[in-house]
């Protein structure tokens, strides 16, 4: 396949919104409420927004150009960028990472179908805070339940995958990712009306400088890294099907922007509720399947059609919020095996689900049946989480920087930035320096403090 005749998205609003899609996941839904309550409400955000300019749009920039030029797949792109060199490796790692990712958070993604389901039988109704956790314990543990659910959201996946770039990834983007903001601003605005939400307003727009310290540096580096998709291969698959016009600087800011705000407006939806009712949210899945149902049920369960409707409608956003993730993390390595090993799209698509389904049984079971069975003291689910999110991410990021910003050729990195020279880049010296010094070692801090070693 040449540069020419590659498949392309056709638009480009199809650009914009299949990237931030990509990006857009459980974790601006969860992770960000949860590190935002820990670390000073609005002082954490401020910080969050200058990493993201500083680190996460630099990196995606490089990711975005590196995929683009080479017109190829994540691993493809570094052989035909650095051919006979090591650098093929950061390519193949990022395959690998997309598709352990994809093994163990296809198990959450398959929880959000169960929800949805126990929300619209009016599940929550009458239970206790107690009895939350033993029905969400009870359903985790389940040995084909979870498993059920995880298969039917790949196969969803697998169906928008198997018809194509445009048809398949583009047109689900531009119908779901719409659906998502608007889920997210209704449920905002009911949230926001609630009595005694002020307190969780003024906690998520007050700063509080106090609780600034140096964790809560790291902490936003690492939340705008890890929430903007970096270093598992998306963004560079994606970019290969970019469009030669795509600016990519501008979508870069875009994608950042968008993701962000699903970020806030989430926060928007979970601090006033959880304030509401005297709730403080906490971390993990715990939050979307054991908090927050019993946020709803206290705060709207008085007018049960109400607590019903708002119930199916966080759920329905989770799930499309988890789905358009999938579809990002199935597209690398569907893309890998299409293209080095001249497998047709559809038999690609086939291995890699089918692979999915066998990582993400055994990581769903290692919750329940097989819990006793630990590596490194950890589930299976738990050690994919630890490899893929404290290891293998930040290693892809640091590389890709290091690739751009010391490696490659400067002529390509400026003729990708402004369009072979049609475009004013007024940061690309900027730009260049943050690659090759400031990311480095920010995703090195942030890398030795996930593994706890400046603790």
């Amino acid at each position: 396949m040449t540069r020419n005749d590659r498949a392309n998205f056709g638009s480009k609003i199809g650009v914009i919104l299949a990237s931030a899609g990509s990006a857009v996941g459980l974790g601006n839904i969860w992770r960000f409420p949860f590190e935002t309550g820990n670390h000073g409400g609005a002082a954490f955000i401020l910080i969050y927004l200058a990493c993201v300019l500083i680190l996460g749009i630099p990196i995606m920039i490089a990711e975005f150009l590196i995929g683009r030029h080479s017109r190829a797949n994540t691993a493809g792109a570094y052989q035909k960028l650095a051919p006979g060199t090591l650098w093929r490796w950061i390519g193949r790692m990022g395959v690998l990472t997309g598709f352990l990712i994809l093994g163990y958070y296809s198990v959450v993604a398959g929880w959000t179908l169960e929800f949805i389901g126990e929300a619209a039988a009016n599940g929550f109704a009458g239970k206790s805070a107690a009895d939350f956790i033993s029905s969400f314990n009870s359903f985790v543990g389940n040995p084909w339940r979870p498993v059920l659910w995880m298969v039917l959201f790949l196969l969803a996946t697998h169906f928008i995958i198997v018809k194509g770039v445009e048809k398949g990834i583009e047109k689900s983007a531009k119908i779901m990712m719409p659906m998502l903001f608007i889920l997210l601003i209704i449920l905002a605005v009911c949230s926001v009306s609630l009595p005694g939400a002020g307190a969780g307003i003024e906690f998520l727009l007050k700063p509080d400088f106090s609780k600034v310290d140096g964790n809560v540096l790291l902490g936003a580096m690492g939340q705008a890294f890890f929430s903007l998709s970096l270093g598992m291969g998306c963004l560079c698959t994606y970019a290969s099907y970019f469009r030669s016009d795509t600016n990519l600087s501008k979508t870069s800011f875009n994608v950042a922007a968008i993701d962000t705000l699903v970020a806030v407006l989430a926060g928007f939806i979970i601090f006033p509720a959880a304030f509401s009712v005297g709730i403080q949210p906490d971390a993990g899945p715990s939050l979307l399947f054991i908090t927050l149902p019993n946020v709803f049920q206290q705060a709207f369960g008085g007018v049960p059609w109400l607590a019903v409707l708002l119930s199916v409608m966080f759920y329905v956003l989770l799930a499309l919020a988890a789905l358009t993730s999938t579809i990002s993390l199935h597209e690398v390595a569907t893309a890998y095996l299409h293209e080095e090993f001249d497998f047709t799209r559809g038999k690609a698509a086939k291995l890699v689900t089918a692979g999915c389904i066998f990582l993400g049984a055994l990581s769903s079971l290692s919750l329940g049946a097989g819990k006793e069975y630990t590596i490194f003291g950890m589930t299976l689910f738990d050690l994919f989480d630890f490899v893929t999110a404290k290891i293998m991410l930040p290693t892809g990021g640091f590389f890709i920087a290091i690739f751009t910003g010391w490696y490659l050729d400067k002529k390509i990195v400026w003729e990708e930035i402004s369009n072979d020279g049609t475009l004013k880049v007024h940061i690309y010296r900027l730009l260049l320096f943050i690659l090759k010094f400031i990311a480095p070692i920010g995703i090195a801090i942030i890398f030795i403090n996930e593994l706890g070693l400046l603790r």
